[in-house]
């Protein structure tokens, strides 16, 4: 068996990738922090629903957020409410899905929801869909 022992021999071709994973590792937890906070909207409590299903958030929807203090957001823009119809017709000419999704908040009165369903309806929008929370997962 031959060994290499001391500074003689010359350059090696090989490759370090030692750098490269510590790099490659960093980039990956950056990328798990930065993740979820790209995809979080208008900040709401969610009133639960205990039969609800857990539907995930995707960019083909429409979503209509009315938070605690009755402002109207149209995905994550607010808006004022006078002009909530045509921002989300807007919304929808660039989209496939023609679905609005409504959001709001458990401490906002039920009047401020169906005056922006009647806004919604009044202005040629049928298809809308109310989301809640779900509860959370009890360990038995």
């Amino acid at each position: 068996m031959a060994m290499q022992l001391g500074g003689g021999g010359g350059v090696k071709s090989e490759i370090n990738v030692t750098p490269l994973v510590d790099v490659m590792l960093v980039l990956l937890i950056i990328m798990m922090i930065v993740a979820p906070l790209l995809q979080q909207g208008v900040s709401l409590n969610l009133p639960v629903a205990l039969n609800g299903l857990d539907k995930p958030e995707n960019e083909k929807q429409t979503v209509v957020a009315i938070d605690k203090n009755r402002k109207y957001y149209v995905g994550v823009k607010e808006v004022p409410k006078d002009s909530l119809i045509d921002e989300v017709k807007r919304v929808l000419d660039t989209k496939d899905e023609k679905v609005v999704i409504i959001k709001a908040d458990k401490e906002v009165e039920y009047g401020a929801v169906m005056e922006a369903m009647d806004q919604l309806r009044l202005g040629g929008i049928g298809d809308m869909g109310l989301i809640t929370g779900t509860p959370a997962k009890r360990s038995e």
